[in-house]
């Protein structure tokens, strides 16, 4: 999962999943494409919101996506266009590309519709994220438990 700065969308992402799958057996992670939260908690909002839906989440720290994550994860999940960007300028293969999918294409195929980043607005953005991502979240889950 992975968003700007690895505080507010991502890790929320990351919560929401591994609330949905067997954590022993599918590995989920976040990161940022930008390097300034490294080893900080996610915004107190995010916590918020996921502890709101039963979900804690001060368990993660920042980190920045490294173009090593293209070998130790089968889907790489992005909140939006310009993080698609980002991470696919650091592939080095077509097959590392396609490993790269706008998590928002779960529920809106081939919309290449963005998870809005509700860090300048209120609890409102971070509640209305919340529920983009479980949505999408629960498409993944059902696929990774289907195997495919």
């Amino acid at each position: 999962m992975v968003c700007l700065g690895n505080i507010c969308r991502s890790p929320l992402a990351e919560g929401i999943l591994k609330s949905k799958v067997n954590t022993s057996k599918v590995l989920v992670e976040s990161a940022g494409t930008g390097g300034w939260h490294v080893g900080e908690l996610p915004d107190s909002r995010s916590i918020d919101i996921a502890k709101k839906h039963g979900i804690d989440i001060t368990d993660q720290r920042g980190r920045k996506f490294s173009p090593y994550d293209f070998e130790n994860y089968d889907f790489i999940y992005v909140m939006d266009n310009s993080n698609y960007q980002d991470v696919i300028k650091l592939a080095n293969t077509h097959e590392e590309i396609e490993k790269v999918k706008l998590i928002l294409d779960e529920i809106f195929p081939n919309e290449n519709v963005d998870v809005p980043d509700p860090y300048y607005g209120g609890s409102q953005g971070f509640e209305n994220v919340f529920q983009m991502l479980d949505e999408a979240c629960e498409k993944i889950a059902e696929r990774l438990q289907l195997g495919n």
